[in-house]
């Protein structure tokens, strides 16, 4: 049998504690980006996926739009240790943010109303697949990355900033760089919990 695939997969961890450097150029960044948007596929090959990449002054201007949207909100003796996290974001090399095209969702809710219901479910399905390729790929090439989700406290004001379109719905952020940091600890559930065969 051949592993080649789940060695790799099993390289993506949840990596915190991120260098402002990179293991590749910007440009092959970008390029991983687009052949992972390219390539992820999408219920009725809608293709609804939408990413932005941010490098430098980009991606600081974020992690200081996510601080101050959360100034707003987290209780002021509670804001040093959530500054101190989004300092830790903003130290990383790079942030991938990753949308989803409300308007392809919606034209297909209107040629197709007898699955109205399941097209949100299936971009979302099909922004997790996304996801995880950019994120599996940048271990790859030893780039650290972890998932965060701070959408939709964030979505006007990113959306303003970067100058994109309204109807791009902010999924997720994957702030990106070298790793400089241990591990967390990762434990798993029994995996006959999780998977059953049938038919042996």
């Amino acid at each position: 049998m051949k592993n080649q695939f789940i060695n790799i997969l099993k390289m993506r961890r949840s990596h915190y504690a991120l260098d402002k450097k990179t293991t590749i150029a910007d440009g092959e960044i970008v390029k991983l980006v687009e052949e992972a948007v390219y390539l992820t596929p999408s219920a009725f090959n809608s293709q609804s996926a939408r990413a932005v990449v941010l490098f430098h002054k980009d991606h600081d201007r974020l992690w200081d739009i996510v601080t101050e949207e959360l100034r707003k909100i987290v209780p002021e003796d509670r804001f040093a240790a959530t500054d101190v996290k989004m300092q830790a974001f903003k130290k990383a090399y790079g942030t991938v943010l990753f949308f989803e095209d409300q308007s392809v969702v919606q034209n297909l809710q209107e040629r197709f109303p007898l699955y109205r219901d399941v097209f949100p479910l299936w971009s979302n399905q099909s922004a997790g697949m996304l996801n995880l390729v950019v994120w599996t790929a940048l271990a790859e090439n030893g780039l650290g990355a972890s998932l965060q989700h701070y959408n939709p406290i964030i979505d006007a004001e990113v959306t303003k900033a970067f100058n994109l379109p309204s109807n791009w719905k902010l999924i997720a952020q994957m702030p990106f760089g070298v790793p400089n940091g241990p591990l967390n600890e990762k434990t798993n559930i029994p995996i006959a919990e999780r998977v059953k065969v049938f038919g042996k």
